[in-house]
């Protein structure tokens, strides 16, 4: 039986109340504050000041704790809009700002897909929105959307993470390359990326995302209209 239709154990009448959910809390503060090698059922249990074995009782193992803090966190993704692309871009923006506000996610999206409760109703919402769209096209759509924001937080947190082990941010690394750069493609071997890094707008993180997610969507407004 999966976690989520498990019973939880009888309450007893002991110094320290436990639930799945105060669980599950103690652990997400843990990864906030320090990453995913910060949680393991025996850190949990002594944030909570409980032996590990009570934790058994409502998870049997670090790998169901970690199902469950991703769902915990999916009740923050509740995408929201009038159409598909209203939808499919809150779809996008929520799960971005989940993932900065939780650097940890970005580890742990992906893969096979999520079906906690939390999970499956975000799920409904987008797919309840594509009720127009042929069903066949359906899951490539959300999946499309899903590679691209898992993408681009993933890109964006290790920006993030290498800031913090270098202690440069973007503009001191770039700087940093700077003469390198101006030496190699004064070679001429590279005249299509020189333009680009010479000429373009250079824009942030937000522009970035907003930018290729237009693209994304247009595509997909093309594709099923068709």
């Amino acid at each position: 039986m999966l976690v989520w239709e498990r019973p939880e154990p009888p309450s007893r009448p002991v110094p320290a109340s436990l639930s799945r959910d105060r669980i599950v809390r103690a652990a997400i503060r843990l990864a906030d504050a320090d990453g995913l090698e910060a949680v393991s059922l025996r850190k949990v249990a002594a944030v909570l000041g409980v032996g590990p074995m009570r934790l058994y009782g409502y998870i049997a193992s670090k790998e169901e704790l970690l199902d469950l803090m991703v769902d915990a966190i999916h009740a923050e993704i509740r995408p929201v809009g009038d159409d598909w692309r209203e939808v499919l871009r809150s779809l996008a923006e929520t799960t971005r700002q989940a993932a900065h506000q939780h650097e940890w996610l970005s580890d742990l999206l992906g893969g096979r897909p999520q079906l906690g409760p939390h999970a499956l109703a975000r799920g409904e919402a987008v797919v309840a929105a594509l009720g127009a769209v042929d069903v066949d096209a359906v899951m490539p759509v959300v999946g499309a959307v899903d590679a691209y924001v898992i993408g681009a937080v993933r890109r964006e947190i290790a920006e993030r993470r290498a800031e913090r082990a270098s202690g440069m941010d973007q503009r001191h690394w770039q700087a940093s390359l700077g003469p390198y750069l101006e030496r190699t493609f004064a070679t001429g071997r590279f005249p299509a990326l020189a333009t680009v890094v010479r000429d373009a707008a250079h824009l942030d993180a937000d522009e970035t995302f907003r930018i290729g997610l237009d693209f994304l969507l247009d595509g997909i407004g093309a594709g099923i209209s068709r």
